[in-house]
């Protein structure tokens, strides 16, 4: 066995480390006798400098290091599968977990623009599959799977961050620009829903965000939901200045349940209820996802209610014009002119909008496609008595 550690079929189950926060962390190190200063020096070994292998923690004794490869793991996934946009600002990636679930993660490269500072976004995933059944999204035509661990989801927000540390990437086209080599940005934009795994998420953002961690601000990161009353209300209560985006994608109930099954069981009342509530304990404002479907929920008459719906909260309220991605479902964008009709008439009920940039259309980077586009070879491939092989992960 490497240093590095991997589970054999007769030892225990290693504790996988990326799902501690520092405290846990300690607690742990007490339990094998170790002083909590050893349990900081790992910690930052992890987040700071990166590290996936226990032998490049220098200052660590040689018999810890070898104890924490056979009893620790500092995540268990295998890249199956990468992909790069044709501009390198969109790469995806297919990662399998340890029990061979497949779940799928984005980086989003974005150059400094005007005054902003350049961005790299992560997209995560919070569960295989995803329960809710969305009609317009990949991952809701799979069904649920399984929730992820707060490690998985940790995981794969340190897979990209050793990727840029290890080569900082520079916008093509904008000579002189500085590049980046840390992750600026986390969304729960990817496969399943946030808060139907509220712990595992919650437990991970607080890890992400820990100071003496990956000290990710809490401002910097985006939970997307499908609108769970419930959920919203306890995120309020958090504390943590996080970001939350509803998926609304219809103006009224009638329109939303075609698309959207949770809405049966969740109404637009009920949504909007918790929402008021949110504002009421954060004081910050929600952005509303509204993904555009060509004859389906982007005429006039659309906009006009979406806008009656959400001028009650004000300020509080900003919807982001989504034009849909083409999935196995047959949906397809509406053109620019009724875009900008749209978000106009949202502009007249003082709504603010903006419009979202079509990000990796090339590598099938909208959530649940890059996965589907794998199994469906994967099949093929079996077929053929073959099967591709993993490429794991190395350390950077």
């Amino acid at each position: 066995m490497s240093i590095r550690g991997k589970t054999t079929e007769t030892s225990a189950p290693q504790r996988d480390l990326l799902g501690l926060t520092l405290t846990q962390l300690e607690a742990w190190f007490k339990e094998l006798g170790e002083p909590a200063y050893r349990a900081r020096q790992v910690y930052n070994w992890i987040y700071k400098h990166l590290v996936t292998d226990f032998a490049a923690m220098s200052n660590l004794p040689l018999s810890l290091r070898e104890r924490l490869a056979r009893e620790a793991t500092i995540g268990q996934v295998i890249v199956r599968s990468e992909q790069r946009s044709k501009d390198d600002r969109t790469r995806k990636i297919l990662l399998e977990l340890a029990d061979g679930r497949l779940i799928e993660s984005v980086l989003m490269l974005y150059p400094p623009l005007g005054g902003s500072s350049a961005r790299a976004t992560v997209c995560v995933s919070s569960q295989a599959g995803c329960a809710f059944g969305c009609t317009f999204c990949a991952t809701g035509q799979m069904g649920f799977e399984r929730h992820l661990s707060a490690g998985e989801i940790v995981a794969q927000v340190l897979h990209f961050a050793r990727e840029l540390r290890a080569a900082p990437w520079r916008a093509r086209g904008l000579p002189g620009s500085q590049p980046i080599d840390h992750i600026t940005n986390l969304v729960f934009m990817g496969m399943g829903e946030p808060l139907h795994n509220y712990d595992n998420v919650i437990h991970a953002l607080r890890i992400l965000n820990s100071a003496e961690g990956f000290n990710l601000g809490a401002r910097h990161m985006t939970i997307s939901t499908v609108g769970l009353p419930h959920g919203i209300r306890r995120l309020s209560q958090e504390g943590l200045q996080v970001n939350l985006a509803i998926s609304l994608h219809a103006p009224n109930d009638e329109l939303r349940a075609q698309t959207m099954p949770v809405n049966r069981k969740y109404p637009l009342a009920e949504v909007l209820a918790a929402c008021q509530d949110y504002i009421a304990a954060t004081r910050r404002q929600i952005t509303f996802e509204y993904v555009l479907l060509a004859g389906v929920n982007d005429s006039p008459a659309c906009a006009h209610q979406l806008g009656e719906l959400l001028s009650p909260l004000k300020q509080y309220a900003h919807v982001n014009c989504i034009p849909v991605n083409k999935t196995a479902a047959d949906y397809r964008p509406p053109g620019p002119e009724v875009i900008r009709r749209f978000r106009d008439i949202l502009f007249e009920h003082g709504v603010s909008n903006s419009v979202r940039a079509e990000r990796g259309d090339d590598i099938a980077a909208a959530c649940g496609q890059l996965r589907t586009r794998f199994v469906a070879q994967q099949r093929i491939a079996l077929a053929h008595h073959s099967r591709p092989e993993p490429e794991p992960v190395h350390p950077q």
